[in-house]
């Protein structure tokens, strides 16, 4: 996946954001939480696509609202959170916002499966992995029985797990964290989904079996053809396992791009940002450099950029306009950020009345050019 990802997934990828042969499609994801003092808006308006057997990196700092994104596609929102409506999920041309709880049942494993970072807090304690994988497919392929048991030492064998025929049996304090995670993965892979998504699968790992997980997930991906959505905070992973990538920042997607592409030319100065703090030894820097001060809580509509009171170039029409995401450069159609310095072929007014839906006057010299078209 990443740099060396074959030119039908960078195709894929393409056509996700194109709009054609989406297997996952979110448009103006709107997720809020009720409480006595406030609303907070954790998702705001994001849209993005997933084609068959790509994966989409959606990553931000910690509340940026990527995993209520996640557990709003998995129909996971409960009381005092809600979809406001507007608010679409299809997937494989369904519309997911309005199915009831048993209608979400169906996708919820069979379509769309969900690893979660902490496996234990998966894994039920009082029975054993293999009765936990039984149970997934019981529920989504109907097996049970010795067809059920062959089945589930088979998922663990398919996720690495030695010995697996004996493992079976385990509970899940009995295995490492790396082997637990493996194990949600067989689980997940026992209800047969076209769509994974892994909300921070390595986070609680330490980096060798992080590594084997990645490994695992890419092989995974191959084999079965699998879509993914890979949510971390961790742009080194980002830039391991994806195709595109999407940047979350305040409930809201400020920049997507081909993952070479957003490596090799991040225009948005909170994605700049990331990418500076991440370690190197090729700097000569002593200290990391750091995006100064934290996320704020959404808790109204969007009035102005929500990345400005932080950014080191936001320039006072940032406090008063918010950025749509609109392509960088006219030919960049598959490059957007949410940022007032964008459309960069544009001069800043332009850019900034494009954004604020204002009438954008022509270019000096387009009238002139227009009628001595027409004189010809």
């Amino acid at each position: 996946m990443a740099a060396d990802s074959s030119r039908s997934a960078a195709d894929a990828g393409a056509a996700a954001e194109a709009g054609d042969d989406r297997l996952l499609e979110v448009e103006n994801l709107q997720t809020v939480f009720h409480t006595e003092r406030e609303t907070i808006r954790a998702v705001d308006d994001v849209s993005f696509g997933i084609a068959e057997g790509e994966t989409l990196g959606l990553v931000g700092e910690s509340g940026s609202g990527k995993s209520v994104t996640a557990r709003s596609i998995m129909g996971l929102v409960d009381s005092p959170g809600e979809l406001l409506p507007g608010s679409s999920i299809r997937f494989d041309g369904r519309e997911l916002t309005g199915l009831s709880e048993k209608e979400y049942e169906g996708v919820r494993g069979g379509g769309v499966a969900m690893v979660f970072q902490d496996p234990l807090s998966t894994l039920n304690p009082v029975y054993t992995v293999g009765n936990q994988i039984e149970e997934a497919l019981s529920l989504h392929r109907g097996l049970s029985g010795m067809d059920a048991t062959e089945k589930a030492i088979e998922l663990l064998e398919d996720v690495g797990i030695p010995d697996a025929a004996r493992r079976v049996s385990e509970y899940p304090h009995e295995f490492s964290g790396g082997m637990r995670q493996r194990a949600v993965i067989a689980m997940a892979l026992a209800c047969d989904p076209d769509l994974l998504i892994c909300d921070e699968p390595t986070t609680a790992l330490d980096v060798t079996i992080q590594a084997q997980i990645l490994e695992l997930l890419a092989e995974l991906q191959e084999e079965h053809g699998l879509a993914i959505l890979f949510i971390t905070h961790d742009m080194g992973v980002i830039a391991e396992v994806c195709d595109r990538v999407a940047v979350m920042y305040a409930g809201e997607v400020v920049e997507r791009a081909p993952v070479v592409e957003l490596f090799e030319s991040p225009r948005h100065p909170y994605t700049r940002g990331l990418l500076r703090s991440i370690p190197s030894t090729q700097r000569g820097a002593d200290r990391l450099e750091t995006i100064e001060g934290e996320v704020p809580t959404p808790n109204s509509p969007a009035t102005q950029c929500r990345f400005a009171p932080r950014c080191p170039e936001a320039f006072d029409a940032c406090r008063e306009v918010h950025p749509e995401p609109v392509p960088v450069a006219a030919e960049a159609a598959d490059h957007d950020a949410a940022c007032l310095l964008y459309p960069e072929d544009e001069t800043r007014e332009r850019a900034v009345n494009r954004h604020a839906g204002e009438g954008v006057p022509p270019e000096p010299g387009a009238d002139a050019a227009a009628s001595g078209g027409d004189a010809e």
